[in-house]
């Protein structure tokens, strides 16, 4: 089914919504979740609340991408709820992506940062157009859906640290761009 068709379905309050949005992207929302949580009920429970809130806010929401929208839903979920359960257990997944990535990224703690964030958003998304293809993929795969160095080695049959090397560069590459943006880090 597309997905204006299932958006459709969410903004007539058509309870199929949620079964197509399941069989559609339900292998992308738990990949991301898990990725991100290491923890197959955990990310069972993201997922369905992806669903849930998914259905409060389509209407009045329209997204364009079904895919991104959800996908940024579970990411979020997933980070809030590593956070509430970091007190009890500690988890690499979530850590290690964020550290990776915390000397490329200003904290958006005050109000200026947050104006900040939609500047830092378009740099970023600039960056990334002018990346070549076989870059964006595996910069998104590691720190937007959160796929393991190991995961992406195996598959571009490398080794992680090869892999780790061409992250490392790319996150050096963010750096610069952002500085030459003038966006404070």
């Amino acid at each position: 089914m597309e997905d204006m068709q299932i958006i459709g379905m969410f903004q007539a309050r058509n309870e199929n919504a949620i079964k197509e949005t399941a069989v559609k992207y339900g292998r992308l929302l738990y990949s991301i979740a898990f990725n991100l949580l290491s923890n197959h009920e955990d990310s069972e429970e993201i997922v369905n609340d992806t669903y849930e809130k998914a259905w409060n806010t389509i209407p009045p929401q329209c997204p364009s991408s079904l895919s991104a929208y959800l996908g940024r839903i579970t990411r979020n979920l997933s980070i809030n709820h590593w956070h509430k359960q970091r007190a009890q257990k500690r988890s690499g997944g979530v850590k290690v992506l964020l550290s990776e990535l915390h000397d490329c990224i200003p904290n958006p703690d005050t109000v200026e940062a947050r104006i900040e964030t939609m500047e830092l958003v378009r740099v970023i998304d600039r960056w990334l157009t002018e990346l070549p293809v076989d870059n964006r993929v595996l910069f998104l795969r590691r720190y937007w859906f959160g796929d393991t160095v190991n995961r992406l080695a195996d598959e571009a049959a490398v080794s992680p640290n090869k892999l780790a090397g061409r992250l490392y560069r790319l996150r050096r590459s963010l750096k610069r761009a952002l500085e030459k943006e003038g966006i404070s880090l």
